[in-house]
């Protein structure tokens, strides 16, 4: 992406190609200028029982929250946050959003039980996800903190 930090960049044309060729299928796209694109996924039909409890070769189990531990997911992009809430729920977690550091230090100056720091890294507003997560231990000693980025080459944390 050409855009720079705080802006969002979505979820990319790279990783919808990458779930296409995973799934041994393809993309089709149509762009119009002044209106839009247009992505098409066209997925291969599944023949067959569904998967069962066993794990195959290489497959992970993947944990879930023993007794419903709660994240504070802060992200300035909707996109990421929707998709993160998503899979953290189905997983068991209990999860509470905010948008920006300023809602996020917000929480964590609050009453409210919060296991893990899910923070991005570029955060719109005076203060970046590293900063908040250390005004968060400051606050609440131990906190966890899970760092994320989309700018990858941009996330050294010193």
């Amino acid at each position: 992406t050409t855009k720079p930090i705080g802006q969002g960049t979505g979820l990319g044309l790279s990783m919808i190609y990458g779930f296409a060729q995973q799934s041994g299928g393809q993309v089709h796209l149509h762009s119009t200028e002044g209106e839009g694109t247009c992505v098409s996924l066209y997925l291969p039909r599944h023949h067959g029982a569904a998967p069962g409890d066993e794990l195959a070769p290489g497959q992970v189990d993947i944990e879930v929250a023993q007794h419903g531990e709660t994240v504070l997911l802060v992200d300035d992009e909707s996109t990421v946050r929707m998709l993160l809430a998503d899979v953290l729920g189905e997983l068991g977690y209990t999860v509470i959003e905010a948008a920006d550091s300023a809602a996020g230090l917000k929480l964590l100056r609050s009453d409210v039980h919060i296991d893990l720091l899910v923070t991005d890294v570029g955060l719109p507003g005076g203060m970046n996800g590293r900063q908040m997560a250390e005004a968060g231990m400051e606050l609440r000693p131990g906190l966890k903190t899970l760092f994320i980025t989309g700018y990858a080459e941009n996330a050294v944390m010193g």
